[in-house]
């Protein structure tokens, strides 16, 4: 911990953690099924070989009450380690999540939403007891997907109606042309980018980057697309490879223009090792770059093709990141402010208004790296892997 700690940049840190110890949870649906009933739950969870992050909204369908004890019992080994919006405690497999002073109230009606972090070793299967004040939820559970069914066209195939859609077959020299130019943002230096005959997700070309370390080698190749109107949640799919585990330094591989800070970016990178977002005005990260918040995000494994999708909201501040299908905890941003997730990212209320794409390199510290880009998409609804 203190190797770690020591190798973490100098970066703002937000206040003390709200809520108590957080219990495992999965994703579930139990809807209201007889006159006992007296909650519906939705429990979406994000699983991982040994932990997983649980989301938790509970709806009131009894009488008004001004606090509330939503209890459940693990069938597997799951085991509580934090928690968020809620004071939460394990005994056994029995969890039960306590409201706080601030979210205590509910109407008939009314919800409160909470999350929680935890381990597993052997399994991991989805409660589906819970009770809210001691009476029962009822009904069967049910598991819904934990992201918007998305269409899934196989790689190099047509995006439909995607503002932008490109396997770069139609590339046919060496260096980026046509929909795609070279470009870099702030200052050039010894990074190139071409079109690579080699190396390809599908087809036969991709788009290969060779960065090098140091704030003046910027080396992108930005689409000349303008994105401005998809939305109102632009989705973005792009499969991405390459050669060298991401630094401790800060450094960003994809950058979106953002109207919303007057053109500077939102950015796509990594620090400590791990996935992060960034946004240049204000240099505040997604997760935070605390011990606990790289651990709720991920590496990008390096030497193999890895499919990389967002969605990010240009009306609210939500934004989501999934790794081969699988969310990313630390990468997704709901509008309720989490400690060591999204509290500094939510400091700015204005939504991101991305206006184009660019991919490549960009450092801040050390680290070369070459990366190849292919079946890149970018439209209004969800767009498969």
């Amino acid at each position: 911990m203190r190797a770690l700690l020591a190798r973490l940049p100098r970066r703002p840190w937000t206040a003390a953690l709200t809520a108590a110890v957080l219990s495992a949870s999965a994703l579930i649906v139990l809807p209201a099924s007889g006159a006992d009933t007296g909650c519906r739950v939705d429990y979406s969870v994000n699983k991982w070989s040994g932990g997983y992050t649980a989301q938790i909204k509970v709806t009131n369908l009894g009488p008004a009450v001004d606090s509330w004890r939503l209890t459940w019992t693990y069938a597997g080994d799951q085991q509580v380690t934090s928690a968020w919006n809620s004071a939460v405690t394990q005994t056994g497999r029995s969890v039960v999540a306590a409201s706080l002073g601030w979210n205590g109230a509910l109407s008939t009606g009314g919800s409160a939403e909470f999350g929680l972090q935890g381990t597993w070793r052997s399994a991991d299967p989805d409660p589906s007891d819970f009770a809210l004040n001691g009476v029962s939820c009822g009904g069967d559970a049910t598991t819904p997907p934990t992201t918007p069914p998305p269409t899934t066209p196989p790689p190099g195939a047509d995006c439909g109606s995607a503002a932008l859609c490109s396997d770069f077959e139609d590339q046919t020299g060496t260096a980026p042309s046509g929909d795609w130019r070279f470009t870099a943002p702030d200052c050039q230096g010894t990074g190139t980018a071409a079109v690579d005959t080699a190396v390809a997700h599908s087809g036969s070309r991709s788009l290969r980057v060779d960065g090098r370390a140091g704030y003046c080698n910027h080396a992108f190749v930005a689409a000349t697309a303008d994105l401005s109107a998809v939305g109102p949640v632009m989705y973005v799919r792009m499969w991405v490879r390459h050669t060298t585990e991401l630094p401790a330094a800060h450094v960003t591989f994809v950058s979106f223009p953002d109207s919303s800070q007057s053109g500077r970016s939102l950015r796509v990178g990594g620090q400590n090792g791990a996935l992060q977002w960034n946004r240049e005005s204000d240099d505040a990260t997604l997760p935070a770059q605390s011990p606990a918040g790289v651990a709720l995000s991920r590496p990008l494994p390096t030497d193999r093709w890895q499919c990389l999708r967002f969605a990010i909201d240009t009306t609210a501040p939500g934004l989501d990141t999934w790794l081969d299908d699988e969310q990313v905890p630390g990468l997704h941003a709901d509008g309720v402010p989490t400690q060591d997730v999204d509290q500094q990212w939510l400091v700015r209320t204005t939504p991101p208004r991305p206006t184009a794409l660019r991919f490549g390199w960009e450092s801040y510290g050390t680290g070369d790296d070459t990366l190849w880009f292919d079946d890149v998409a970018v439209g209004s609804g969800p767009i498969g892997c």
